[in-house]
């Protein structure tokens, strides 16, 4: 039974919360080091800087991805830039801003010193990445360049074009493979991890299956990092790529570890609307187009003429005129909500009628198209190569997609789970983004927690383990859970239903997405933990895993990941039922002023939701850590 929550926060101001806490931190020197070996899950910016640093400083590691190169990890996907508190701009930023604007961005629902910790380390993570080669965008002087992002009226995000994550995994990438060739990393490709060991009350290794062979085998270690990413595969649609899922933080989960908030979920406005009933992704459209597009609708319902022909006047630039002070620039749960209610109200735009206006003639005729191509050049030829239509001549059509999830494995201030040995990195936890990350914030956590928190924090966990054998492969828990995954995967094929993976999947996600969405009620929340379970017993009767485990299989490898999302789904519906207010990116329509905006239940839900596994068929059971806030006051959210 777990007791209360100790998130080990420091005393003191939060101004120098990170530095004492550092020094107060247990060393391990640089010949022990060499003793202790350390799992790394993931090599996304998280993961990648994490396995660097650590084999940098000495360490034995081993880091795993399900990839056949750690530069495909879901990292490159993103687009826009990443947040740093370095004032290049002159227009009034610094890391206090920075951390208000997030702890405000995420409606007041994170933690005060992990947020301070976040805007401070922002500093360090840009002369880091600029040191790796990383090419960010630099004025016509030779410094590094900056735009804005939803969420603040500072520019502070340094971007390479519509290229962000690539150019920043690149870097972390080159430094992993650099302690590759040294010898201090053991890099497994294509080893999916599909548990965790516990003994002795912590965490000690972890069981893979290889993705070519079918090999299920065990890896010890003294410390295990999960850097998995998150969930919004759980939708189905959703902005991520294909294989993302949560099955490596859910199999922890399992064995013990907390999952915090699963009903924080991120949905991204500027996204490239569904075209129709069959799509398997979405396409994110970088948040940095909100600097110079202009977003509308027609004011008139079933208004079908071309943009071009739709004048001034009859045009609604809804979120200027609503927002003023932010404009288009507005948090990404409030551009998402108000794009929502102009479509369900019938002006939405497109062939389904099922998008929003994000239209560039206003830049493009005042700085020009070679400007423009300058700044987005890649992001405009991608939207015109899966539209077929010219950003440059029409307005780009967008509407919001399931994005990024705030919720995850529950951490204390060193990143470590309640499950001793087991920490957790990067948006697969929960820490620092409340219930609505801000934009181009996702590398800097990543790369924060990979560079600059985890080195430290697993050192001081180690340090106590100094003269203390861990148990090896041969240890009865190791046998113990290899057996499980054997039996579980055996499973799949065994089944021999008449339906695939991806139908049940589809199923799955269009219940999530209905009632749980970008906005939930009781009635459909209690409407999905009636239906989620149902259909997970046709799942289990029904689902047809071609093939056997003990080759490639693909369907094989879905079939466990969708049965992970089963049950997560049913815990977020449970989370967001549960949570009688809205925040952030969890809009409950009982919940909202006579605006229609957002309302917080300061009195009842400051804390965390922390939830504990409690077996198979059983009610989870919800534990809390409280929020206290002494360097910010919580407010009512305004753009305005």
């Amino acid at each position: 039974m777990i007791g209360s929550l100790d998130a080990r926060l420091p005393d003191g101001p939060i101004e120098n919360a990170w530095t004492d806490h550092k020094f107060d931190l247990r060393l391990v020197n640089p010949n022990n080091k060499r003793r202790f070996t350390v799992i790394v899950v993931g090599t996304g910016l998280a993961g990648a800087s994490a396995a660097a640093s650590l084999g940098e400083l000495g360490y034995r590691v081993k880091a795993f991805t399900y990839h056949d190169s750690p530069r495909r990890a879901h990292s490159i996907a993103a687009q826009g830039g990443i947040n740093a508190a370095k004032n290049y701009k002159n227009d009034g930023d610094s890391v206090y801003r920075l951390f208000y604007d997030t702890i405000k961005g995420g409606d007041y629902r994170s933690r005060e010193a992990n947020v301070y910790r976040l805007a401070e380390t922002s500093l360090a993570i840009i002369d880091q990445c600029v040191a790796a080669g990383v090419p960010f965008a630099r004025e016509y002087g030779g410094l590094l360049d900056n735009r804005s992002f939803g969420g603040a009226q500072v520019s502070r995000t340094f971007y390479a074009r519509g290229q962000t994550g690539q150019q920043l995994l690149l870097g972390a990438y080159s430094a992993l493979m650099r302690q590759v060739a040294a010898g201090t990393v053991a890099l497994h490709t294509r080893a999916e991890m599909l548990d965790l060991v516990v003994a002795e009350d912590r965490a000690v290794g972890i069981a893979t299956r290889d993705l070519l062979t079918g090999e299920i085998s065990a890896h010890a270690g003294d410390a295990v990092i999960l850097a998995t990413g998150g969930y919004s595969n759980v939708y189905y649609l959703s902005t991520n790529a294909m294989m993302c899922n949560v099955t490596a933080a859910w199999r922890a989960h399992r064995r013990g570890a907390l999952f915090a908030n699963p009903c924080y979920t991120q949905i991204h406005p500027t996204c490239i609307p569904a075209g129709d009933d069959f799509q398997s992704k979405l396409t994110l459209m970088s948040e940095s187009l909100r600097n110079d597009g202009r977003i509308w609708v027609p004011r008139a319902l079933d208004d079908t003429r071309a943009p071009a022909d739709i004048p001034e006047a009859a045009r609604d630039y809804y979120l200027e005129e609503r927002y003023a002070a932010f404009g288009n620039l507005v948090p990404r749960d409030v551009a998402s909500r108000n794009a929502k209610t102009v479509v369900d109200a019938g002006r939405g735009v497109g062939p389904l009628r099922n998008g929003v206006y994000l239209d560039f003639s206003g830049v493009l005729e005042r700085d020009g198209a070679e400007v423009v191509r300058a700044k987005y050049g890649n992001l405009f030829d991608m939207y015109q190569r899966i539209t077929g239509e010219d950003p440059y001549r029409v307005p780009m059509r967008i509407y919001p997609a399931v994005h990024y999830t705030m919720g995850g494995l529950w951490v204390d201030y060193n990143l470590m789970s309640n499950v001793p040995g087991l920490f957790v990195a990067g948006e697969a936890n929960f820490s620092d983004h409340g219930a609505n990350r801000l934009g181009a914030s996702a590398l800097m956590q990543g790369l924060a927690d990979g560079y600059f928190i985890v080195p430290y924090t697993v050192g001081d966990y180690l340090a106590g383990r100094l003269g203390k054998e861990g148990p090896g492969t041969d240890h009865p828990a190791f046998a113990d859970t290899v057996s499980d995954v054997n039996e579980r995967t055996a499973r799949w094929p065994a089944a021999r239903g008449s339906r695939t993976v991806d139908w049940f999947h589809r199923e799955l996600g269009q219940i999530v997405w209905d009632h749980c969405g970008m906005s939930r009620n009781a009635a459909g929340l209690q409407k999905a933990l009636s239906e989620i379970p149902a259909l997970r017993q046709e799942f289990h009767a029904d689902v047809c895993v071609p093939g056997s485990a003990a080759t490639l299989n693909q369907s094989l490898e879905k079939a466990g990941r969708v049965d992970d999302f089963f049950e997560l789904a049913e815990l977020l519906a449970r989370d967001a039922l549960e949570r009688e207010e809205s925040c952030g990116g969890h809009f409950r329509e009982e919940h909202q002023d006579a605006e229609g905006e957002a309302r917080r239940d300061d009195e009842r839900f400051t804390h965390v939701a922390a939830w504990e596994w409690a077996g198979p068929g059983a009610e989870p059971i919800r534990h809390r850590e409280e929020l206290t806030f002494s360097a910010v006051t919580p407010t009512t959210r305004s753009y305005k």
